[in-house]
């Protein structure tokens, strides 16, 4: 971990975008903190790759409503999320939890999951709950790639990606899997199942830059291990897998 024991800020990034022909990205919170997210849209105000935050706010919290609101009044807010993987299995289910989501739908904020494998049963039940908001589920709920993991997860994915309001981040995979000893092969399992349970149109890259970087050499080997594997796909949904979807899921000019 002490590879990423330090400062990464968007002129870090900014060189890493440009050699994948990537012109944006979408900063995702780390922290469960208001002045994080604070910090993560004066980065947006300040540097116009930065396209959109996903931030976090206490969404158990009386006041979760008004949080919300006042994080949607700025323009590069476009989603929330909370580590829920760090918390008891059914975080999801709690009813102020969901109270407090429900009112990302009427700024048309995205919420999203992150969560393991285990929780992907509980994560079915509160998409259930929420019909009218739109999800996107980060790391396709960390498979234990090193061990090979399969089911039940594969199984529980496609029963999340049953709900339409559901999209996946194909993000994350090389931190599961073997750290500096990964082969693309290894992962060829999991984006397989992804695109066959959610299709091109809900699927969108994503770097977990600067994490990715604990099992990669950099964020070019990341970016280079998904447009490789998606030679399958046609041009389109590359452009899809790439950027359009993304835009279209954060409402991202």
């Amino acid at each position: 971990m002490q590879r990423i024991a330090r400062d990464f800020l968007p002129p870090d990034l900014a060189p890493q975008l440009a050699a994948s022909q990537l012109d944006g990205c979408i900063a995702v919170q780390a922290h469960s903190s208001l002045a994080e997210t604070s910090f993560l849209l004066g980065l947006a105000r300040a540097h116009p790759f930065v396209k959109a935050v996903v931030g976090w706010a206490d969404l158990c919290a009386a006041d979760a409503s008004e949080q919300v609101a006042r994080l949607a009044a700025q323009p590069a807010l476009r989603g929330l999320r909370h580590v829920v993987q760090a918390e008891p299995d059914d975080f999801l289910l709690r009813a102020d939890f969901q109270r407090g989501v429900r009112s990302l739908a009427r700024h048309g904020l995205v919420y999203d999951i992150l969560i393991f494998p285990r929780q992907l049963a509980a994560a079915h039940a509160f998409v259930a709950a929420l019909p009218a908001q739109p999800f996107v589920l980060d790391h396709l709920a960390k498979p234990d790639i090193a061990k090979g993991q399969r089911e039940p997860w594969a199984r529980d994915l496609r029963a999340l990606a049953a709900f339409p309001n559901v999209a996946c981040k194909l993000s994350g995979m090389v931190t599961e899997a073997t750290w500096g000893a990964w082969r693309p092969d290894d992962f060829r399992f999991y984006l397989d199942t992804a695109l066959d349970c959610f299709g091109p149109d809900r699927l969108l890259f994503g770097s977990d830059w600067p994490v990715c970087l604990v099992a990669a050499h950099d964020y070019a080997a990341v970016h280079g291990l998904l447009a490789d594997w998606s030679q399958r796909l046609s041009p389109t949904e590359r452009n899809q897998l790439f950027g359009d979807n993304a835009a279209r899921i954060y409402r991202i000019a």
